[in-house]
C-alpha cells in the first residue's frame, strides 16, 4: 500500500473503503472484546464462518476491495467491546441491527439460516426484559443502550479494530488531516480550549490549559504520554477503547504532538491488558505503513513516533510522576511538585500527559469542531463520559452518557435497577480514590463540579452499585486494603496512615472495635488526606470518610452492639436455634466443625456462642429451618 501523502489521498481512500464495506448485503460482527473473548466469542466466530460457507461465501474487506461480490456473500468480522458485557458473547447482524446475546457456537447455523438467508430475527437469542415479558430485537431498542450517547465509543462494536482501513472508512484520521493542514499548533490548542474538554482520568483539569502549558514550555524536546494504566478495581473504560478503537487514541496523540511541539510519544499500558497491547501494537504498525505515523505525516513536514511501554500493574503508577519514572526504567514512585510535568517530565523534558479517554475525544473535536463537542454535557463539564457500571445492578457493562446525566438514570434506566429488585443502598464512584453516594444523591448530575460539591469525584469512571445486603464498613475496609497494598511507601503519612486505618477497620469488622476507634479513624483519615505526597494518599481516605458521614449508624452498630446490620461481617454473625422448630435430629451438631452445638436426640439443641466460628454450616444442614442468623 502506498503511503498517504496528503489530505486528498486520505479522503480518496476513505471513500474507496466505505464503498467496499457497503458491497456485502449482510454483515455479522462478533464482539471480540476481552469479556466476550473470555466467554467464547472466538469459537462463535469460527462456527459462524463454517456455517456461512455451507450456503454462501464469508468475505472480509480484502475480498470486498478486490472482487465483485456474489449475492450469497456475507461479511464476517470481529469487533471491539459493545459494552453489554454480562450478555456476551454478543453478535450484531447488519443491516437489520439484530442483536443476539449469550450466543454459543451451536447457534451459528440457525443464525445463518434465519437472519442471513431468511432476514428473520432469532427471537430466542435476543435480549429479554428482566420481567420476562418482552424481547428486544434491535440494539437501539434495548433499554441499556437507549439513554446512552456513544461518542467516544462510537466505533467500538461497529468495526474491526485490527484494520486501519475500517477506521479510515469511518472518517478516521480526518481530524488529524484538518489539524495539520488547516490549523497551526497554537490554533489546535485554542480549539481544544474552546471545546471545554477536561481530563477524563480523574480530577477534570482543563485539557487545553495543560496543552497550552506544554506548548509554551521552554525546550527543543517534548513528549506526549498516554496513561492507559487504569488500576481501579472494576474499571475497564480505557481498556475497552484501546481494544475496540486503538486508532482513535493514536490520532488524538498525534494531534497533541503537533499542538505542543513533540516528536515522540509513549502509551503506558498495564501488562494485564494483553489484548489492548496487541491491538495498539498492530495499530501503530499500520499507521506507520500508511504514513500517518513517522516522518513527514501527510506531506506537512511534521514527524511523530509512538512507543508502547508496559507497566507491571502498580496502582501508584497511575500518578503522573510515578508513571514517568516507570517509563524511564525507575521504580514507580511519585516526586514532589513543582516542577510539574509540563516543565520537567519524561527524561527531564516538558511532557503532556492525558489518559486514554481524553485523547480519544480529540479526533472528534478537530474533525467536527469545538462547538460540536461543547454542545453536549453541562455548561462546565462538556462532552460525554464512559463509565464501568458494575455491582448489584441488573445490567452491567461499559456505558457512555452525556455529562450531567443523573445517577438515577444510569442505575435505574440504563442499569435496569437493583438485582432481585432489592433496595438501592449506595454507589461507589471513582474507585479507591472516590466516595460512596447514597439515595439522597440519586438525582445528582454526573459532572465534575456536582460530584465535587457532594464530596465525591469522577475518577476514571468506575461505578459500583450496592444494595441493602452490603456492609458499608466492609466496603471501606476493602478499599483501604487495596490502597494500603498499592501504596509505594515513599511518604510516611500514606505508608503508615493507611496501615493504621486498615488495622482499625479490621478491628471493627472483627468485632473488637470501640467508639474511640471511630474518632481515631476519622482523625487519621484527615491527616493522610492533608499530608500525603501524591494523589493516591490524598484520596485514600475518601471511602472511609464518605461511609463514616453517610453510614455512621452502621459503624456504631459494629462497635456498640457488636452486630453487622447487613449480616456480612463473619465475626459479628450470631446464630440461634428455635426450640419450637428443632426436632432434635442432631444433624447440625454432627456437621459443626468445632463442636459448638450440643443437645440430646429428640430434644432441642443449643449453640455455644463462644465456641461458634460463625461459618453457617449448621443453617445449611438443618432440614427444618430451625436455625437462623440474628443481626
Amino acid at each position: 500500500m502506498a503511503k498517504i501523502r496528503s489530505g486528498e489521498d486520505l479522503n480518496r481512500l476513505a471513500a474507496m473503503y466505505r464503498q467496499a464495506t457497503e458491497k456485502a448485503a449482510k454483515r455479522i460482527l462478533v464482539c471480540a472484546g476481552t469479556g466476550c473473548v473470555a466467554n467464547g466469542s472466538l469459537l462463535v466466530h469460527a462456527a459462524l464462518k463454517k456455517a456461512i460457507e455451507k450456503t454462501g461465501v464469508a468475505v472480509d474487506l480484502d475480498y470486498l476491495l478486490e472482487h465483485d461480490v456474489p449475492n450469497n456473500a456475507t461479511q464476517l468480522d470481529k469487533s471491539g467491546c459493545r459494552g453489554f458485557c454480562q450478555m456476551g458473547p454478543l453478535v450484531l447482524i447488519e443491516p437489520h441491527n439484530f442483536m443476539y446475546v449469550h450466543v454459543r457456537p451451536e447457534d451459528a447455523e440457525e443464525i445463518i439460516q434465519e437472519s442471513i438467508i431468511g432476514d428473520r430475527c432469532v427471537e430466542r437469542l435476543t435480549y429479554m426484559s428482566s420481567s420476562g415479558d418482552k424481547h428486544y430485537d434491535r440494539e437501539e431498542d434495548i433499554p441499556f443502550y437507549k439513554k446512552q450517547h456513544r461518542q467516544t465509543l462510537s466505533n467500538c462494536g461497529h468495526m474491526n479494530p485490527e484494520d486501519i482501513r475500517e477506521y479510515i472508512a469511518r472518517d478516521g484520521y480526518k481530524g488529524l488531516a484538518r489539524a495539520l493542514t488547516e490549523y497551526g499548533p497554537d490554533q489546535v490548542v485554542e480549539e481544544v480550549l474552546a471545546s471545554g474538554l477536561r481530563g477524563l482520568g480523574g480530577a477534570g483539569f482543563p485539557t487545553g490549559r495543560k496543552w497550552q502549558a506544554v506548548r509554551q514550555a521552554a525546550g527543543d524536546t517534548k513528549y506526549v504520554v498516554c496513561n492507559g494504566d487504569e488500576g481501579d478495581p472494576g474499571a475497564f473504560m480505557d481498556r475497552s477503547i484501546m481494544e475496540g478503537d486503538p486508532h482513535k487514541v493514536l490520532e488524538g496523540m498525534i494531534i497533541a504532538g503537533y499542538a505542543v511541539g513533540a516528536a515522540e510519544g509513549y502509551i503506558y499500558v498495564r501488562a494485564e491488558y494483553p489484548l489492548a497491547v496487541e491491538r495498539l501494537t498492530k495499530a501503530i504498525q499500520e499507521a506507520e505503513e500508511y504514513g500517518l505515523l513517522g516522518d513527514n505525516i501527510l506531506g506537512t513536514g511534521f514527524s511523530f513516533r509512538l512507543h508502547i511501554n508496559q507497566g507491571a500493574g502498580a496502582f501508584v503508577c497511575g500518578e503522573s510522576s510515578a508513571l514517568v519514572a516507570s517509563i524511564e526504567g525507575k521504580r514507580g514512585m511519585p516526586v514532589p511538585r513543582p516542577p510539574r510535568l509540563a516543565q520537567k517530565g519524561l527524561f527531564g523534558c516538558p511532557t503532556l500527559l492525558n489518559n486514554v479517554e481524553t485523547f480519544a475525544n480529540v479526533s472528534f473535536i478537530m474533525r467536527e469542531g469545538a462547538q460540536a463537542f461543547a454542545n453536549l454535557g453541562t455548561p462546565t463539564s462538556h462532552g460525554t463520559k464512559a463509565f464501568a457500571l458494575t455491582g448489584n445492578v441488573k445490567n452491567t457493562g461499559l456505558i457512555e452518557v452525556p455529562m450531567g446525566t443523573t445517577l438515577r438514570e444510569v442505575i435505574f434506566d440504563i442499569g435496569g435497577g437493583i438485582k432481585d429488585d432489592r433496595e438501592f443502598k449506595a454507589v461507589q464512584i471513582g474507585g479507591p480514590s472516590g466516595a460512596c453516594l447514597t439515595k439522597e444523591h440519586l438525582d445528582l448530575p454526573l459532572d465534575f463540579d456536582s460530584l465535587k460539591r457532594a464530596g465525591a469525584m469522577m475518577g476514571s469512571g468506575g461505578l459500583v452499585v450496592m444494595d441493602e445486603r452490603t456492609c458499608m464498613v466492609e466496603v471501606a475496609r476493602f478499599f483501604m486494603d487495596f490502597t494500603q497494598r498499592e501504596s509505594c511507601g515513599k511518604c510516611i503519612p500514606c505508608r503508615e496512615g493507611t496501615s493504621r486505618m486498615l488495622e482499625i477497620l479490621e478491628r471493627i469488622v472483627g468485632g473488637e472495635g470501640t467508639e474511640e476507634d471511630l474518632g481515631l479513624l476519622e482523625e487519621i483519615a484527615h491527616m493522610v488526606h492533608d499530608m500525603s505526597l501524591c494523589g493516591l494518599g490524598q484520596t485514600a481516605a475518601n471511602p472511609v470518610l464518605s461511609t463514616l458521614k453517610h453510614f455512621r449508624d452502621e459503624y456504631l452498630a459494629h462497635v456498640r452492639d457488636k452486630r453487622c446490620p447487613a449480616g456480612v461481617c463473619r465475626a459479628l454473625r450470631r446464630f440461634e436455634i428455635d426450640a419450637s422448630k428443632c426436632r432434635g435430629c442432631g444433624r447440625c451438631a454432627r456437621n459443626c466443625p468445632v463442636g459448638a452445638i450440643s443437645g440430646q436426640i429428640k430434644q432441642p439443641f443449643t449453640i455455644d456462642p463462644e465456641r461458634c466460628i460463625r461459618c453457617g454450616a449448621c443453617i445449611k444442614q438443618c432440614a427444618f429451618h430451625a436455625i437462623r442468623e440474628v443481626n
